[in-house]
């Protein structure tokens, strides 16, 4: 019996931490996923402390989750893609994801390393270990647009 395998850039998630991240990773992700003929979700999870003060407003973390989407809009248009967004408050980021990946059905976990860190340092320990431990589809780690530069991945 032959199982009908989907592309890896079919219906990729991809989780941005800031504007740099989101920047590099759409720049990265999005042509892959245009060549595939996919569609994107990007998800934000905003970090809740679970009843210790939270690192910032929630006001103030909504409009960076609103300028990370605004990025991953106009990267979507620039490559012809379709893109879903989702933004998510918890107080455990993996699970976050991981439940956003389970609910958009997507086909892998793609992000692309900060710049200047070893892509292990992209999430915490905690959230490193839910995705590539727990998760139920590929974790895609993506080398950055311009990693010919001989930067650390």
């Amino acid at each position: 019996m032959t199982e009908h395998v989907e592309p890896l850039f079919s219906r990729p998630l991809l989780p941005l931490a800031n504007t740099d991240d989101a920047e590099v990773t759409c720049a990265t992700a999005f042509p892959r996923i245009a060549a595939a003929g996919g569609q994107a979700s990007v998800v934000h999870v905003i970090e809740k402390a679970g009843g210790a003060p939270d690192k910032a407003g929630v006001e103030q973390r909504e409009e960076v989750a609103d300028e990370l989407f605004d990025i991953a809009r106009r990267a979507a248009d620039d490559a012809g893609i379709e893109l879903q967004t989702d933004l998510r408050f918890a107080t455990d980021v993996g699970d976050a994801i991981l439940e956003a990946a389970h609910e958009a059905d997507a086909t892998a976990i793609v992000f692309t390393p900060r710049g200047g860190r070893s892509w292990w340092d992209l999430f915490s320990g905690a959230v490193r270990e839910e995705l590539i431990r727990h998760s139920d589809r590929p974790v895609v780690v993506l080398p950055p647009a311009d990693s010919d530069k001989g930067g650390e991945t």
